[in-house]
């Protein structure tokens, strides 16, 4: 059975010729399940009853089912739980900005990237998504928290361990007959697969990149993020510049603050030798506490004293707002919680 949410428009119109059908039918269905969000053809008005019955039986429209959603007492946060039809479970959050309402989408069950820091790592990975199952978070989040205009690829999950099902993903929700959500307006986020990144700026996509760097020397990094074994941050910056240079587009830093470990004045310092000069933006991430891990996030102190280095040396540094912290929404959490409880 093919499912019509993994093809791209161009992969439907082909469909519906390889099955003796004219092209136009694809413009058809996608209006019918990303404008009108539908998954029964039979309440596809404009469809031939002849046409339903040879779908109904090659072919199949998927929607998530939410498994369970909390919403944060604090702000308007909401994490959502999605079963999959395997049953494996994956996880996403809606978040509530003065820009509009953002999804945070993951591309994996489950990690296999090892970040000390992070719950998504606990376990490694167990499959990847579907463009599909990455859509279909976009519209159950859509469909229960509201219009949502900005997509984050930063749920569990590395993006680029995923490459060719995330760029479907991107073609699917970018074009205006699919959600139509501009390439400005998504995000995604990578630790640094150095190849990756190089195939990405060659894209010529208006998508931006934020990277997950967390360190600013290499001993600590590869202590933190595995990652940097395979690709040190010498190479991770030559690929930075590459994106920069190709796309003239800002990257954005990631860099979460960790209590007593990557929080030092030096750090700071290191981490603006690393960067000056690229048009770039730093955004400080005070860390959520994963009882599993034990790493505790900075005091608002050295993160100001972090910001403002950062600032003083010229390069822009946000903070990134807290949200979602009573509601275990960083990634991984609350599936690590609900599979043991299951």
């Amino acid at each position: 059975m093919y499912n019509l949410k993994d093809m791209t428009l161009e992969e439907m119109e082909e469909f519906f010729v390889n099955i003796g059908e004219s092209r136009y039918r694809a413009k058809q269905i996608y209006k019918w399940i990303y404008d009108k969000k539908i998954t029964d053809f039979d309440e596809m008005t404009d469809i031939s009853k002849n046409l339903r019955s040879k779908l109904k039986e090659i072919a199949y429209i998927s929607q998530l089912k939410i498994e369970a959603r909390r919403v944060s007492e604090v702000d308007d946060t909401v994490k959502y739980l999605f079963l999959l039809e395997d049953n494996n479970i994956i996880e996403g959050v809606a978040i509530k900005y003065r820009f509009g309402n953002t999804a945070c989408v993951s591309t994996q069950v489950g990690c296999n990237m090892r970040c000390s820091f992070c719950a998504s790592a606990i376990g490694g990975k167990v499959r990847d998504l579907k463009a599909s199952e990455m859509i279909d978070q976009v519209i159950a989040i859509d469909g229960d928290y509201g219009k949502i205009s900005n997509i984050v690829l930063m749920g569990s999950g590395e993006p680029f361990d995923n490459y060719d099902e995330v760029m479907k993903f991107i073609k699917i929700v970018n074009n205006p007959q699919g959600l139509g959500i501009g390439g400005r307006h998504i995000t995604i986020s990578t630790c640094g697969i150095v190849p990756k990144i190089y195939q990405f700026a060659d894209e010529k996509l208006q998508v931006n990149l934020s990277i997950s760097l967390h360190a600013p020397n290499d001993e600590l990094r590869t202590q933190l993020m595995p990652i940097n074994k395979a690709y040190p941050l010498e190479e991770l910056m030559k690929a930075c510049k590459y994106y920069v240079e190709k796309t003239r587009r800002r990257i954005t830093f990631e860099y979460s603050l960790i209590e007593g470990v990557n929080d030092k004045k030096e750090h700071a310092y290191q981490l603006v030798d690393l960067l000056k000069g690229m048009l770039c933006h730093v955004n400080l991430i005070p860390i959520n506490y994963v009882k599993e891990i034990g790493f505790k996030k900075a005091n608002n102190e050295k993160v100001m004293m972090f910001k403002k280095i950062i600032e003083d040396a010229g390069i822009s540094c946000t903070v990134r707002r807290e949200l979602g912290s009573d509601i275990e929404a960083a990634c991984g959490q609350l599936r690590r919680k609900y599979l043991k409880e299951r």
